[in-house]
This record gives structure tokens, sequence and C-alpha cells, in this order.
């Protein structure tokens, strides 16, 4: 297989550092994700026991194989333009409990053993700021 070329076709990855070799995604799984332009899915995170929706991400193939394969979680952020281990500086780890598809392929939902706060503001989640509530 060609540089930049995965098994369903030409990829553009993101930048890397150097040192950093890209892995290949299994390709059953690498078939069923639909990426943005940018080659990235949505990731979903969920606290496994409560439920709490903690935080939203980006991962993309590498992302995804990475946290698959070290039971860690692995994303790719848009802002620093490099993947990133939850908690690799903070030390508030994410250990992954599972990764799910949804129907569409378009986004991931991991349910993970939060360890601190999932938000960098210190929140538990980052989905703190209700801007309205419904009344039964």
């Amino acid at each position: 297989m060609a540089a930049g070329e995965t098994p369903i076709g030409r990829w553009k990855a993101p930048n890397r550092g150097a040192g950093e070799s890209r892995t290949v995604l299994e390709p059953a799984i690498a078939a069923r994700l639909r990426r943005d332009p940018a080659g990235l899915v949505p990731a979903i995170v969920q606290e496994h026991g409560t439920g709490t929706v903690l935080m939203l991400a980006w991962m993309d193939d590498e992302a995804l194989h990475r946290t698959l394969t070290t039971g860690r979680a692995t994303y790719w952020s848009r802002s620093r333009e490099e993947y990133w281990v939850k908690g690799e500086t903070s030390g508030h780890h994410q250990y992954v409990r599972s990764v799910a598809l949804d129907c569409d392929g378009d986004a991931l939902l991991l349910t993970v053993e939060q360890v601190g706060p999932a938000c960098h503001t210190g929140a538990h989640s980052c989905f703190h700021d209700t801007l309205q509530e419904t009344k039964p």
C-alpha cells in the first residue's frame, strides 16, 4: 500500500510531529467510519457507571487505533494539531471500557473510567453550562 493510502482509499493524515509513525486501523473498522473532510470523527465520551456525558473530542484513524490498542483515550487536537492521550499532562486519565460506532458510522461513543475532571476548566464534565431547562 502506498504512503497516505488506507484500505478504503486515499486519506490525508493530520500533520504529525517528527518521529510519529502512522499505524493502520483494522480495515473492517476503517471501512465503517464516515469521516469529515479533515478525516475526523466526533467522539462522545461518557462516564462508565453514571452515564454522564463528559466531553466531545475528535478522532482520526490513528487516534482510534491507539485508543483500541492501548485502552487509553487518545484524540486528535484540532487546536494543537497533535495527538493527545487524555491525562498525559493533567493526570486526569480516561481508561476506556468500551467503544461503539453509531448506526451511520459518523460518531463514536467511548465509555470510560474517568480519573479527575474531564474538562480543561476543572469541571467534571464539559457540559456544565446549561442554556435551558424544560420543566415537566
